[in-house]
């Protein structure tokens, strides 16, 4: 079982990366902070780009259509949730 805390950071990282956000750290972005809209501020690009980006990353697969897929990308602690969950099905 990996360490959630790592996990959550990495996610955060891949977020600045995969997004090009230069002018904040990993440290600006709190786990349970709202990823999109009021929160960090993203939009639909950066959830399609996010959502490669974490594929890519974690070989795992994102559904798009799925319902619940919205609710994983909320904050970073649920797609570290979601992420965790890919990887032990």
């Amino acid at each position: 079982m990996s360490d959630p805390t790592h996990l959550n950071n990495d996610i955060k990282l891949l977020i600045i990366e995969a997004l090009g956000l230069e002018d904040i750290s990993a440290a600006d972005i709190g786990d349970d902070q709202t990823l999109f809209g009021e929160g960090l501020g993203l939009d639909s690009v950066d959830a399609l780009e996010l959502g490669l980006a974490i594929q890519k990353r974690y070989g795992i697969k994102i559904d798009a259509d799925a319902k619940d897929t919205r609710n994983h990308f909320t904050s970073v602690a649920s797609l570290a949730a979601f992420v965790t969950a890919k990887q032990a099905a």
